[in-house]
Formats: C-alpha cells, structure tokens, sequence
C-alpha cells in the first residue's frame, strides 16, 4: 500500500563522488560541525539542482568543495544509494574519478583523507554512504 502523497517524505537528489588517487586510496571528506552528521566522513558532493544532470552537479560541487575541475568523460557511474533517513529518502549515485585538474584545497572548512580501500570501513560514515564501501573495494 502507498502511502498518501501528504504523508510521503520528500525525495532528495544527491551526487557524491569517489575521487581515486594513483595509489588507488580513495577521498574522504569529514562533514564539518554545524552540519547535519558532522564528524561523519562522506564520499565529496552534494545535492542535484533543477535542471542539472548528476554530471553537471557533480564537477559544480566538487569545484566549490575542493577548487579542483572534473570533466565529464573522467567520470565513471559505479553505484548508487537508496537510503530512508527520518525526514526524507535519499537518492545518491556515486562516480568514480581518476583525473582532476588543480589541486585538492578543502573550500568548506572539511578535513580530508586518503583512505585505502580495505580501511574504508574505519571511517564512521553516513548510513547512505556505508553500502557504497563494498562496490569500491570490489572496483579497487
């Protein structure tokens, strides 16, 4: 049985990105304090606007996060998240990045990390981004 549309929670579109280093050590990015789950570690980007394509989002976000260039053909889909948070469901596809342009800068006051994949999971994460783990280990 579905539920009424009053009664249904707000679907909300997100991108994140598994930038991979030449070492195959992938960045993380721990949410600073003031926002939703901070101290939590994150795949990088953030939130779809109208009109943009998961693509477009992506190099948007990472360039204002990181001050790096994306380019689309370097951007791989592996995965996505499906997740039922208490006030809304989140829709998250996750890339993965080989190639940038410039150097990573933290812009949003975010710690970063390289993270082997086999230590991924010492890393307290969103309950979104915990299920991508496996896809990247197995990828890596």
């Amino acid at each position: 049985m579905m539920a009424s549309p009053q009664n249904q929670k707000p679907l909300i579109l997100v991108v994140a990105c598994a930038l991979i280093d030449v070492d195959g050590r992938v960045l993380l990015a721990r949410r600073p304090e003031g926002k939703a789950m901070a101290g939590l570690w994150e795949f990088p980007g953030g939130k779809i606007e109208p009109g943009e394509t998961p693509e477009d989002a992506l190099i948007r976000e990472i360039r204002e996060e990181l001050s790096i260039e994306l380019c689309k053909p370097c951007l791989a889909p592996l995965s996505f998240a499906s997740h039922d948070y208490a006030d809304f469901h989140l829709l998250m596809p996750l890339f993965t990045c080989r190639n940038w342009e410039g150097r990573i800068t933290p812009m949003e006051g975010q710690e970063l990390t390289w993270a082997a994949p086999q230590r991924l999971r010492d890393y307290p994460m969103p309950p979104a981004d915990e299920p991508l783990i496996s896809h990247l280990q197995d990828l890596l």
